[in-house]
């Protein structure tokens, strides 16, 4: 079992990495090479704009490549439960914001003939409990009025054509989601960005951030500094940096994923006859798709702690008793990689994106972000260039965490008030 991200050890090398000094100056800096990084970088590019990307690490090695692989229409918290806190209007708004993103994905992969096993296969969300149907047929009846016609609730009796185990009590199919190898995606996406004329640099943070005037600001580096017209921090975590503001409001929450040895096409096919991603109702539950290769991806919230690889091998071993418990015929199937990643959680399970003193920001998916960080490079690489305004996830405020100043000491206590929910519903 290797402890490493089967989308990144699988995926073509990065080549485009800008190898001299850093410029002088730059119309726009953008902090952070995942996806929203570099799909901002290419949509400015393309508009004319000097752009630099400021990369920690390698470009594509947090959570752009560290995910399951999902790419689905959908927000993270519960449809019904999201139109009646917010209202039907800005439910809708952030749901068709999802199935927007999604297409905007698609176009990109065909638009620069990205090889990256891309599959328009849909959704299903699987009750764990038979009493979590209940709450299925709930949003299945909100979203088939509102917003998502395609929709298709599965009873107890029907939901092992979709996936055939008998940990299931009834699903809910929404039918515009997909899947790629997020190795193969981002580092397209970031040969694409080059290709239009950013400049990217690798093992490049940011370790100082001063403000000049309006959105003008010195970026600082180990390797010189750069004056930039405008900043756009797209770092997720923020965890490491000068990024207090940011760090207070995004909770860094460990998610662990296990990939399975190429399996026979005839079993997979058994277990997985519709082939779509799949995720279990539970709260700390699992997520599951399989690959071009015939491999199956097994990943979630499998313990409550920062990834490292003693936690990563650890939960590892507890996503493989998980795998076996819904499929019990690969109770004996090989692990080929497991690894750990950081999900950029915000309080509302939203993501939040704007302008803070001057920088933007695209932040906070909340273990939802393939698809949206994509779109929302797009949306802020337009607002910083002017070219248009409409930022969905936009608000009047965002409020730091109580008690919370970048070290998330609360994770074992929410773990266990998660399992503890789990266990009564």
């Amino acid at each position: 079992m290797k402890l490493e991200s089967f989308w990144q050890v699988t995926a073509p090398v990065f080549t485009g990495a800008s190898q001299g000094e850093l410029p002088a100056t730059a119309d726009v800096v953008v902090i952070g090479g995942g996806f929203t990084g570099i799909s901002a970088a290419l949509s400015l590019a393309r508009s004319g704009l000097k752009v630099v990307v400021l990369e920690a690490g390698a470009v594509m090695s947090q959570a752009s490549s560290r995910n399951g692989g999902h790419c689905n229409t959908g927000v993270s918290q519960n449809f019904a439960s999201l139109v009646a806190s917010r209202g039907v209007e800005q439910a809708s708004r952030y749901y068709r914001a999802f199935a927007s993103a999604v297409d905007y994905v698609q176009s990109l992969v065909e638009e620069e003939q990205i090889d990256c096993d891309f599959l328009r296969c849909g959704k299903i969300k699987l009750a764990s409990k038979p009493a979590h149907f209940s709450g299925l047929k709930a949003t299945y009846k909100a979203l088939k009025s509102i917003v998502d016609p395609e929709v298709e609730l599965l009873g107890a009796d029907e939901v092992r054509r979709e996936v055939n185990s008998a940990a299931f009590h009834g699903g809910l199919i929404q039918r515009r989601g997909g899947q790629m190898h997020m190795g193969k995606f981002g580092v397209g996406l970031a040969q694409a960005a080059v290709s239009s004329g950013a400049e990217i640099f690798e093992h490049t943070p940011v370790n100082q951030l001063t403000r000049l005037q309006g959105y003008r600001h010195r970026v600082g580096t180990p390797r010189g500094e750069i004056l930039a017209d405008k900043v756009l921090m797209a770092t997720g975590c923020s965890n490491v940096g000068p990024f207090a503001w940011f760090q207070r409001r995004i909770v860094p929450v460990g998610s662990f994923i296990v990939v399975t040895e190429p399996l026979p096409p005839e079993q997979l096919h058994a277990l997985m006859p519709a082939n779509r991603t799949c995720v279990t109702s539970l709260n700390i539950g699992n997520y599951f798709r399989t690959t071009a290769d015939r491999r199956l991806v097994f990943g979630g919230r499998a313990r409550f702690a920062i990834s490292n690889p003693t936690s990563d091998a650890r939960s590892g071993r507890v996503l493989q008793a998980g795998l076996s418990k819904i499929f019990p015929a690969l109770a004996s199937a090989k692990i080929d990689y497991c690894w750990g990643g950081l999900v950029d959680m915000t309080a509302d399970r939203l993501p939040h994106a704007g302008e803070q003193e001057g920088v933007f920001y695209s932040l906070g998916y909340s273990g939802h972000g393939t698809q949206m960080s994509v779109w929302m490079g797009r949306v802020m690489a337009d607002i910083i260039a002017e070219k248009a305004s409409a930022n969905p996830w936009q608000r009047d405020s965002w409020p730091a965490v109580p008690g919370y100043f970048g070290k998330p000491w609360f994770l074992p206590v929410a773990g266990l008030y998660y399992k503890a929910r789990d266990l009564i519903s």
